[in-house]
């Protein structure tokens, strides 16, 4: 079998391995956004309109609170999964933020103080709430857009978050 090197169409980091994984594993969005790595172009460079410049300061605000969120959860539970899975969730959000970041081209990032606790059925519910205004938000954000890379991002990432809702639903169930 032959290595492979793939870019995401969506975060552009590279992934090489011999099989195509489901999922970008850096950002999350499905498989079919990894592409020859050769083929890549970066295609970040938008003239945004200013709704879509606002919506934009906004989702990069949403990513990097639930990063912080979730990062927070990871180092503070002492369930050995649920701080797995959100360390995991961190990182798939950071990596979100960064998308957001390399269209907006911000100055500086908005500051983000997030606090959480131990309390694993309580850091679900909330991460479960945060994931629904997301998913919310990029549904809106993306019928506002008329920018075809922000079309093309919002629906992936908003598949992602839905993706993240499902996780928080199913551990819930077994936290419950």
């Amino acid at each position: 079998m032959d290595i492979k090197v793939l870019r995401c169409k969506i975060c552009g980091e590279v992934f090489i391995g011999k099989a195509l994984p489901s999922n970008c594993p850096y950002c999350g969005v499905e498989n079919k956004f990894l592409i020859d790595g050769s083929a890549y172009k970066d295609e970040n460079d938008v003239e945004l309109t200013d709704i879509s410049k606002k919506n934009l300061e906004k989702a990069l605000s949403i990513e990097l609170s639930n990063t912080a969120f979730y990062k927070c959860i990871a180092n503070t539970s002492t369930e050995p999964l649920i701080a797995a899975m959100f360390k995991g969730l961190s990182k798939i959000e950071k990596e979100h933020a960064d998308v957001f970041r390399k269209i907006l081209k911000p100055e500086s990032d908005p500051e983000i103080n997030e606090t959480c606790s131990d309390d694993s059925l309580a850091s679900l519910n909330s991460s479960k709430e945060r994931e629904t205004r997301a998913t919310v938000f990029y549904s809106q954000a993306l019928k506002e857009a008329t920018e075809n890379r922000l079309k093309e991002v919002f629906t992936a990432i908003m598949k992602t978050e839905h993706d993240h809702l499902a996780l928080d639903n199913e551990m819930i169930k077994k936290y419950k």
